[in-house]
Order: C-alpha cells, then structure tokens, then sequence
C-alpha cells in the first residue's frame, strides 16, 4: 500500500518561512549606515567661535546684511575637520543658548539652531554634532572683557579679577544650567530627524583662553588693553571654571567633552611680536563691517573680531577636533605640541 505524505500544517509553515526570514537577516545583515544615499555631515552649533568670528571670509548674508551678524566664516573649524564629505556651519556669533535651543531664541537673525538642524540632519546622514556654547550666558565673556579693559584705561575702577571674580560660582552654574537645555534639545532635534543616539558623536567644546599675561611689549599699545595680572587670571582662573563647568554638562547629557583652554596657548594676543603668529586676534577693527552692515556695525561689531581665533587658529582647532572625534576617549584636551595641537587624554589645569 502506498502512503500519500501529508502536507504540512499551517504551524509547520508558519515555522519554516520564520527561520527563512531569519537565515536571509543573518545572511544579508541589518540596514545599515552603509546603505544610506545621503552624503555625510559633521554640523557644528554654537556662537562666535564655532562660527568662525574672527577668521574673516564670511558667508554673504552672514555680514551685518539686514542685522545679521552670525559671521560664519569659510575657516571656520568644522570645515577643517575631515570628518564627513559636508561640513555645516549652524553657529551665530552673539548667539546664546535659547538661540541654540528650540524656541523663539533671544537675539538670532536667523530662529532656532536646533531647528535647522533637524532639516540639515533630514537632509544629510549626519555623523558628527559639535556644540560649543555658553560664553554669551550668565559666564558673559564679552561683558567680563570690556570690565577688564575699563579697569585697564580708569584707574577709580578696580582689576576685573576682583569684580568679577567673585560672581564666579553664580555665573557658571547658571550657565551650566542653560547650556544643559539646550544640549538636550539639540539631542531632541537629532530624535526628531530620526536617529538613535548611537547614530552619530555629539561633543561639547569649551574655550580657549584669550589672553595672557606673558605679553610683549606695551599691550596697551599694541592692541590689548588690559593688565597682566587681569589676563592672567583669564587664562588660569576665567576659561578654566568655564571649561569645569561645561565638562559637568557632556557628563549629565552623554556627549563628549572636548577641553580647548589651552588649545591657543603660547598664541594668545599680544603674545608674540609678529601677531601674524598669534591665533588670537589682538582689539580689531573691521571697517568692512560698515560696507554691509551700514550704521549697525557701529560700537560692538566693527569690533567683534577682538579676542577670536584667527584662520590660522581655526584650522589648528580643526585638526584636533578631528583627531579626538575619531578617538575613543570620553574626554580629553588640546593642547600645543611642535607648534601645532595634539589630543591629550588628561585634562590639565593651565599652569600659573
């Protein structure tokens, strides 16, 4: 007698196309970044530095044309990164947390950073964010800087060491807490454009201190009104708490910290007697600013290249930016070596 077999049961069918489905994922792989058309980005947000004040060349629109003043500069650092095929530069000069924030932002020509970066991160497959933020906060550098020089020109008026000194602790733990919202907005906006937090490096930059109290000359003369011993503590005291302060907000949000106080050290203005050496650009007055900007440039921003990194200081942050994205370190610092900037793992206190 022969047997018809029997067709297999629906739970037998069932069964088998599941491990089909299975066998081709573990044959083929997940989707990965691989597969994504987009060109990749590395997108910086931020105020005038991440912008590139100071480095001139700056984008049409960018120049003081119908009040804005953002100065994202061609030198700007995310543009010497080499970290993706697009480099974009979101940073305003002037800008403020709420500016990177989402929400109507404070004084930004432009809205919400972090609004515009969820279109960039829609449009391109963005790997790297970079934040650097919080000088135009409660640590109010600018401010901080003009009381250093008063005291410099009018003897009545005391060090800004010791008028601002002691509104230090204040000052950068409400900075701390502003940057804070407005790094996890920027996460918030990367969400929204559909990435999971292990999709792209999100790193928090501070500052590199300006000034220096190993100047040449007269600084007062040659474009740095201030004294030595006032510049001493920005450079050992000022940017340092900053930088602390910032280091406790990468922790508290997940991104990565990247020290820069040291990054201009040995260039910082007025420290050399070529200040085409410098990576600081010592007081500087940009009568361009007018040309674009008309009678708005007049007072702070035919001024507002002062104390900023210069091309050559940019292209060096660049390099060390790079270097540490592509790292695996948490943290870390640049710091000058052979006349350049190298990551070193151990954030290092700048030296009296």
């Amino acid at each position: 007698m022969t047997r018809t077999p029997r067709r297999p049961g629906p739970a037998v069918t069932v069964a088998a196309l599941a491990a089909c489905a299975l066998l081709g994922a573990a044959l083929l792989g997940a989707p990965s970044a691989a597969a994504d058309p987009r060109p990749t980005a590395v997108v910086v947000l931020g105020d005038s530095v991440a912008s590139g004040e100071g480095a001139g060349d700056y984008e049409e629109g960018t120049r003081g044309e119908g009040g804005n003043w953002c100065h994202r500069s061609a030198h700007a650092y995310v543009h010497r990164t080499g970290l993706a095929e697009r480099s974009v530069n979101l940073a305003c000069s002037g800008a403020d947390s709420a500016d990177v924030a989402f929400g109507p932002g404070t004084d930004s020509a432009e809205g919400s950073q972090a609004e515009r970066l969820v279109e960039v991160a829609t449009r391109y497959r963005v790997t790297t964010v970079l934040v650097q933020l919080g000088s135009n906060d409660d640590a109010a550098l600018v401010a901080t800087a003009i009381a250093c020089i008063r005291a410099f020109l009018d003897v009545t008026t005391p060090p800004c060491r010791q008028s601002v000194g002691p509104l230090l602790d204040e000052r950068m733990a409400a900075t701390a807490v502003k940057v804070q919202g407005a790094v996890q907005d920027v996460r918030r906006a990367m969400e929204r454009a559909g990435y999971r937090p292990d999709r792209y490096q999100l790193v928090l930059s501070s500052y590199a201190a300006a000034s220096t109290e190993h100047m040449v000359g007269v600084p007062g003369l040659i474009g740095c009104p201030y004294s030595r011993a006032d510049a001493g503590w920005g450079r050992t005291t000022l940017f340092p708490r900053l930088s602390a302060a910032l280091a406790g907000v990468a922790e508290r949000t997940g991104a990565r910290f990247l020290d820069m106080t040291r990054a201009t050290e040995g260039r910082e203005a007025c420290s050399r007697p070529d200040p085409a050496q410098e990576w600081q650009r010592r007081l500087t007055v940009d009568p361009h600013a007018f040309a674009y900007g008309g009678l708005d440039a007049a007072a702070y921003h035919v001024a507002a290249e002062s104390f900023h990194p210069s091309a050559a200081g940019q292209a060096a942050f660049g390099g060390c930016v790079g270097e540490f994205v592509r790292s695996s370190l948490a943290s870390a610092a640049c710091v000058p070596v052979d006349g350049g900037l190298q990551v070193q793992r151990t954030v290092q206190t700048p030296a009296a």
